[in-house]
């Protein structure tokens, strides 16, 4: 039964969160919904644009988007392709030919991409109220942590990666696991709307995160990109004085006035995805004009035809590169404005305050 609506409800569709000062209008929030939709195929798989790949981690950021603008049924259906094309282990392939199920590109599954699912289920539902689609997508999402927590390693970080053959990769990403702890919060959050405790994942969560927060030996060196810096924020492992820290530690390497957030020091290359999601953590943090700052600096980013965002720009040589307009890219975006307008599905998810926390570990789980 879908639960029912009231006038203030935040799942009364409305764009009026959408809406921010030199950032997007009423009608460049519409068309930059309206971009994203375009892309989106009838059986509703999200790629990053026609004729390129789909990769599920992007595909489910690209759907929470669609839920922001009230675009309920078609972010329904991008999670339905999820639950049709779930492999029999849990989890997905790392890419698909234009989201075609049949064209598999990368058959890889990495276990970020595979949990990510349970963070669009849950903003979905805080965001329609639908318990039957909870109830119709619990078994993916409970597949899906499954696969997830077969690769965490004794010191609580995740394996990014098992390959084709089976073979399982024990070296974990920092940004990865990072993803994979907020991922295990909203899948804990489902549980608990479903009464069905997990405690073998409230145990898996609280051990990923003392890894995060104190052992950055576990993962490999990645220090150079940027979403190694912020990650650990936006994932939630971070917070308060410790998330203040870490942001105001990296700003000066990472954040280049007027333009936006490099990917990757010293590379003169900023990119609209990343400096989205770094304003996202900075709004998690209490710093919403630091993040408007960013959101703002990045609309040299916005194509005025399609609504949507460039993937990236070299400013010593003045190019947009790559000539990519990416779903991912303006999804970031939308969400990154959503949690800044109060939209409150968007704001439970991301803000943390909301999500179970899981079992933190008396010591090292390896002392």
């Amino acid at each position: 039964m879908t639960t029912s609506r009231s006038a203030g409800d935040p799942r009364t569709p409305s764009s009026e969160h959408l809406v921010l000062t030199g950032v997007l209008t009423p009608e460049e929030a519409a068309h930059t919904v309206a971009g994203i939709l375009a892309v989106q195929r009838e059986d509703g798989a999200i790629p990053w644009f026609r004729g390129h790949h789909l990769d599920p981690w992007d595909h489910v950021e690209a759907a929470m988007a669609l839920d922001t603008a009230g675009e309920h049924e078609a972010a329904e259906r991008a999670y339905l392709w999820l639950a049709r094309h779930q492999l029999e282990d849990g989890s997905w392939y790392a890419a698909y030919a234009d989201g075609d199920p049949d064209d598999v590109t990368d058959r890889g599954r990495e276990t970020n991409f595979v949990a990510y699912i349970a963070v669009g289920v849950w903003h979905h539902y805080l965001s329609t109220g639908d318990d039957t689609f909870l109830d119709r997508m619990w078994p993916a999402v409970c597949a899906a942590v499954e696969f997830v927590l077969e690769l965490q390693q004794p010191g609580g970080q995740i394996g990014w990666r098992r390959d084709d053959d089976g073979t399982p990769t024990a070296d974990a990403l920092l940004t990865g696991s990072s993803s994979v702890h907020h991922a295990l919060r909203c899948a804990l959050a489902i549980a608990e709307q479903r009464e069905e405790p997990q405690p073998d994942w409230e145990m898996a969560v609280g051990a990923l995160r003392h890894a995060i927060r104190r052992h950055p030996e576990r993962f490999l060196d990645k220090d150079r990109y940027s979403m190694d810096w912020y990650y650990p924020v936006l994932g939630g492992a971070l917070t308060g004085a410790e998330a203040r820290e870490r942001i105001d530690g990296g700003w000066e390497r990472f954040v280049v006035p007027g333009l936006g957030v490099r990917c990757v020091v010293p590379n003169p290359w900023v990119t609209g995805g990343e400096s989205a999601e770094l304003a996202l953590a900075l709004w998690a943090t209490g710093e919403s004009d630091r993040a408007l700052e960013i959101l703002q600096s990045i609309q040299h980013l916005r194509d005025p035809e399609s609504g949507l965002y460039w993937t990236g720009y070299v400013f010593d040589d003045d190019a947009i590169w790559p000539r990519e307009l990416t779903t991912w890219t303006a999804g970031s975006l939308l969400l990154a404005v959503a949690a800044l307008g109060g939209h409150e599905p968007t704001c439970a998810v991301f803000g943390g305050e909301q999500l179970p926390k899981g079992m933190d570990p008396d010591c090292c789980p390896d002392a």
